[in-house]
């Protein structure tokens, strides 16, 4: 359906259409789209479930294919597909047809993207993809067209009217491709029993990887931590604990069973010296330490570690096995970067951040 024009884009500048013409404009192109997936929201049937069926059995990889727009489609379906617990990747028909079907298998199973069911670069697939023995899905518009009687499950759009101006570029029929599209990979990742912990081995890198990792991937081992007993003077740590390379600044104490007793920080030292507690450095550091000092358990979600560290304005935080045992240290400057616009110093700047809520987690530690 064409979009009502109140003025012609052919007129001088001083005419061109208004806000309230072009707001009115954007609205109804979303709205046509939106009432074209709430229809077909109400035709998926039972070749939908077909569908879902042979993708979970099948052996091999999900092949799509589609030209032009529908091609463009068919890439992010790839992605969708791959990304969710579905080995998928891309075909462009045209580049299949001289010498890429050799990346098909009888195994893999072949969705198709075409509106028309028509489009020639795909229908020329149609008898090489049948002699391979390869199964075919397709998303298009009818059953009844070249493509949808190919198929061996075909799932339709229906009739579709573009929300072009035109009625020509593809828009709402690419909008319910993808839309199809996503129904399927996201049901079929669903009846695999596709979990939080698969999903994160799969995007590793980002802001769904932070939210997906654990502390153990990002915490400083123990032996790049500093580890003492606590029975060992102020001095005696300071002295033991030296190492090279960047240290964090914390040391964490251990008692004779080697669990965690307590921590003693940077701080700690120059609240000493500030205070001329000289003595001090010479007698048992468990007197100066922070006893049950906060930890967080291995395997847990590294978001937990970055709450605790900005909510609480800690530096540290000790990362503990069942025991209570130090298996790790989780140092703010690795996990916690101030955005540009608040480079202060330190971990105070990074804090700051984080109440702000500009984080950034390292996949890799800052150098030294």
């Amino acid at each position: 359906m064409a979009l009502p024009v109140t003025r012609s884009l052919a007129e001088s500048p001083e005419a061109s259409p208004g806000d309230a013409d072009l707001q009115a404009w954007g609205r109804q192109v979303i709205a046509e789209e939106a009432a074209a997936l709430a229809a077909l929201a109400e035709r998926v049937d039972g070749s939908f479930a077909e569908a879902v069926r042979r993708l979970r059995k099948m052996s091999g990889s999900l092949i799509v294919t589609g030209m032009g727009k529908a091609g463009l489609i068919g890439q992010k379906l790839a992605a969708t597909f791959a990304s969710t617990g579905t080995r998928a990747h891309y075909l462009h028909p045209a580049e299949a047809v001289h010498g890429d079907l050799g990346r098909v298998g009888r195994e893999d199973l072949v969705l198709a993207l075409s509106q028309s069911g028509e489009t020639a670069e795909v229908v020329q697939l149609l008898g090489p993809l049948r002699a391979a023995g390869v199964t075919l899905v397709s998303i298009t518009a009818s059953p009844q067209s070249t493509l949808g009687r190919a198929s061996d499950v075909t799932l339709p759009l229906g009739r579709i009217a573009e929300a072009c101006p035109l009625g020509l570029a593809p828009s709402t029929s690419t909008a319910a491709m993808l839309a199809l599209g996503d129904a399927l990979a996201l049901v079929v990742s669903r009846v695999k029993g596709f979990t939080p912990h698969d999903f994160a081995r799969f995007h590793p890198g980002g802001a769904l990887g932070r939210q997906l990792s654990t502390v153990d991937e990002y915490m400083r081992s123990l032996d790049e931590c500093r580890l003492a007993p606590c029975t060992s003077s102020v001095r005696e740590v300071l002295v033991a604990s030296t190492r090279p390379g960047r240290r964090s600044g914390a040391i964490m104490l251990i008692d004779s069973r080697g669990e965690l007793a307590g921590l003693f920080t940077d701080s700690d030292l120059a609240r000493l010296i500030e205070r001329r507690c000289d003595a001090a450095l010479d007698r048992p550091i468990a007197e100066v330490m922070t006893r049950s000092p906060a930890t967080i358990a291995a395997g847990s979600p590294l978001p937990a570690a970055i709450e605790l560290l900005a909510g609480r304005k800690f530096s540290e935080l000790p990362v503990v096995d069942d025991a209570g045992r130090p298996v790790g240290l989780i140092d703010v400057t690795d996990v916690l970067e101030p955005p540009p616009q608040d480079a202060r110093r330190g971990a105070a700047g990074a804090l700051a951040a984080a109440r702000n809520g500009g984080l950034r987690v390292y996949r890799e530690r800052p150098p030294a």
